[in-house]
């Protein structure tokens, strides 16, 4: 992830957000519960997710691995055991979690495959890789990659179907969406056998924030997926 990004742009579109955030919050819990162990946070960004998860379900993740410094400050404020690091050479030795989750990472990382192995490596045997994120079937892949080909989100049509507090159009210009086929594919690709997929978000966008969302199982319809998966 590109360490140009900054922490207080990441938690003001979340601030701005707040059932959005929530949806995916409680996609996250219900994919951790109900016995995590040990978790590992690839990429966790600020930490806002973590603090959440801990704060509001008891759902504790301690360490977590992040490439920007400015995150990665306001993680360890929240409690979180950072290691600067990417998630294709995470600074661990092998064996070490019982979970990896792998939240909004696989679109910023320079190589979404060897992330994936890195996620194995680290786990035990027995453990479980959560793979969460926007998938670019979904209305919001398509609403971003239109901002992102337009270069804004104020162009003339677009402002008429975004949402009213849209994500940092620099965040989706370095992005990469995969399918949600892309996403399974590359989980077994590494060796995992797949055990659950959950989505949340079924909303369009421009009203995803009106309220809050619980977990679907499946996936047809929502614009948030988690994959969950088991390192045999």
């Amino acid at each position: 992830m590109n360490t140009a990004f900054q922490a207080s742009k990441y938690d003001s579109w979340f601030l701005n957000n707040v059932n959005v955030l929530e949806s995916e919050v409680l996609l996250i819990k219900y994919m951790l519960e109900p016995n995590p162990g040990r978790v590992l946070s690839v990429g966790c960004g600020s930490g806002l997710f973590e603090y959440i998860l801990r704060t509001r379900y008891g759902l504790i993740i301690q360490d977590c691995v992040e490439p920007s410094d400015d995150m990665a400050k306001v993680a360890e404020s929240r409690g979180l055991n950072v290691k600067i690091g990417r998630a294709e050479e995470l600074p661990f030795s092998d064996g070490v979690f019982d979970t990896v989750l792998l939240n909004g990472v696989l679109d910023y990382v320079n190589d979404d495959a060897k992330a994936i192995k890195e996620a194995y490596r680290v786990l035990k045997p027995g453990g479980h890789v959560i793979v969460a994120d926007v998938i670019a079937e979904g209305a919001y892949g398509i609403l971003y990659k239109l901002a992102e080909l337009l270069g804004n989100w104020n162009d003339s049509y677009i402002s008429r179907i975004r949402p009213p507090n849209p994500y940092p159009i620099e965040y989706i210009k370095q992005a990469k969406w995969h399918t949600v086929d892309e996403l399974m594919n590359l989980i077994k690709d590494a060796g995992f056998i797949i055990v659950k997929i959950m989505q949340t978000l079924t909303k369009h966008p421009r009203y995803s924030n009106n309220s809050v969302e619980y977990p679907i199982d499946g996936y047809d319809k929502g614009d948030y997926v988690a994959v969950k998966a088991w390192k045999p």
